[in-house]
């Protein structure tokens, strides 16, 4: 049982106690491996990052999450639907407007202007925007059947990500992270990338542990530069002088934990500290991409200015999951608008921009994940916090829509070359097995071996949970 409420037995605890626990926590576990070289290859994980048992045998050990924040348009990219060439221009007798955002005022139908192709095996329909992805078609299941509860941008990606559309609740990487624990004791669990444009809407709150403890929060990874700063000392230090050091914060750690042995909330900081002090032995290797053969780096598209930056993510998202890392999420868009996928105005000239980013890259990702014999057991998603309208806003682009909309997954125990669910013959809204997001994040677990009524915390009364009291596994989507 966990309480937000600092327990101390001296009232409110003082800076100096602070930096004492801080600087204790990365002492003792310095101190204890101080004198084995090979300590970071042999360490077992202990505290709140330990490894679990699934509660069943599990598809997946890991997840790569690319967001296409601002939401990709699915009836350009995945879901076909010729009826909008019959209908357009024309009223579309589904639409509502008292369902669209605050822009869109005409009801009239938008005919897709690229060209849709059947691929793979099962004939599955992709655009002429993503050749790369279709290529893949016989590893990918398309579920174009999710519907989310809010058109705005903040909440659907805190429904996306936490599972309600108020901020501050849990991520989905943090409650696998709590779940499952940790692979790597020396790398995050939870790792975030942004794009270098800017980040989501709601910053930190997409990623945050909420109420469980600050040891499951993702950790950002810098979008411009070093992926990660500071790994190395200011300057360095005499022999024998971090020794000392460590052995007094330990002594004044162990005196702070005397003193007050129900603290819980200082004790997740001292376990980030430690994880920082790890971190500068194994991430620099991590993040160093110089080892990687120039035809690797040409199958995330390194070696085109247009791909080059998001094949640099997709290549450390697969670096990190190979070393163990559980959630990786990479946020493909930033700031809003056009340097997003938020085509209110300029539909060809945002997908014309954002398609050519993530093609080749996320194409590479599942092709090389597979020939590593990591795709069985790694779960790839790709999509945003919602999907685009089927009309014309006006300025020959298309709004919000949260009634109906596509996420591809691939790998982790998930059924290749296959569609799941449909929208109405306009791309309106989900009409044939509609998907929720707690449906969606209910089948995720599933397939990291949880059963999301059973992975809870305790938490103002309540055991919570990330599907909350919803949620049913797609089956049919399982391999």
């Amino acid at each position: 049982m966990h309480d937000n409420t600092l327990n101390h037995s001296r009232g409110f605890i003082n800076r100096r106690q602070l930096l004492q626990t801080a600087g204790g926590g990365i002492g003792s576990w310095a101190l204890s491996h101080l004198f084995n070289t090979d300590q970071l290859q042999a360490e077992e994980i202990s505290g709140p990052l330990t490894s679990k048992s699934p509660h069943h045998k599990a598809s997946a050990k890991s997840v790569i999450f690319i967001f296409a924040y601002g939401g990709p348009s699915q009836v350009d990219m995945f879901d076909y639907k010729p009826a909008l060439a019959k209908w357009h221009g024309k009223s579309i007798p589904v639409f509502e407007k008292s369902d669209a955002f605050n822009k869109t005022t005409k009801d009239t139908a938008m005919m897709s202007p690229y060209k849709f192709s059947r691929h793979g095996k099962a004939g599955l329909f992709f655009s002429e925007l993503i050749p790369e992805i279709a290529s893949c078609a016989d590893d990918i299941c398309l579920m174009n059947s999710l519907h989310c509860e809010s058109n705005n941008h903040a909440p659907a990606l805190f429904q996306m990500n936490t599972g309600f559309i108020l901020a501050g609740r849990p991520s989905m990487g943090s409650w696998i992270s709590y779940g499952l624990g940790s692979e790597n004791a020396s790398l995050p669990s939870f790792v975030v990338m942004w794009d270098h444009r800017g980040g989501p809407i709601g910053g930190a709150q997409n990623w945050t542990s909420g109420f469980l403890p600050a040891a499951y929060q993702g950790t950002p990874l810098r979008s411009v530069g070093q992926p990660i700063i500071d790994l190395q000392a200011d300057r360095p230090l005499r022999p024998g002088q971090q020794e000392l050091r460590l052995r007094m914060l330990q002594r004044l750690n162990q005196q702070f934990v005397d003193s007050n042995p129900l603290e819980k909330e200082l004790a997740a900081r001292i376990d980030s500290y430690e994880l920082a002090y790890k971190m500068q032995f194994a991430a620099p290797d991590v993040v160093d991409l110089s080892r990687e053969t120039r035809e690797t780096k040409a199958l995330y598209g390194l070696n085109r200015p247009i791909s080059s930056y998001f094949g640099k993510q997709c290549l450390l998202a697969r670096r990190m999951v190979e070393k163990g890392v559980r959630f990786v999420q990479i946020y493909s868009g930033g700031a809003d608008q056009q340097l997003s996928w938020d085509a209110h105005s300029g539909l060809q000239n945002n997908l014309d921009q954002h398609c050519p980013e993530v093609d080749r890259p996320i194409a590479g990702l599942l092709k090389d994940l597979k020939r590593r014999g990591m795709l069985e057991d790694t779960l790839v998603i790709f999509g945003g916090e919602f999907g685009r309208m089927p009309t014309n806003q006006g300025t020959i682009g298309r709004d919000h829509n949260p009634r109906g909309f596509t996420m591809l997954l691939a790998g982790g125990g998930v059924k290749g070359g296959m569609t799941y669910g449909a929208t109405d013959d306009f791309g309106y809204a989900a009409q044939k097995d509609p998907v929720s997001i707690n449906d969606f994040h209910a089948t995720c677990l599933h397939l990291l071996g949880m059963d999301h009524e059973h992975l809870t915390f305790h938490h103002r009364s309540r055991d919570m949970r990330l599907t909350d009291v919803g949620g049913a596994v797609i089956h049919d989507i399982i391999s």
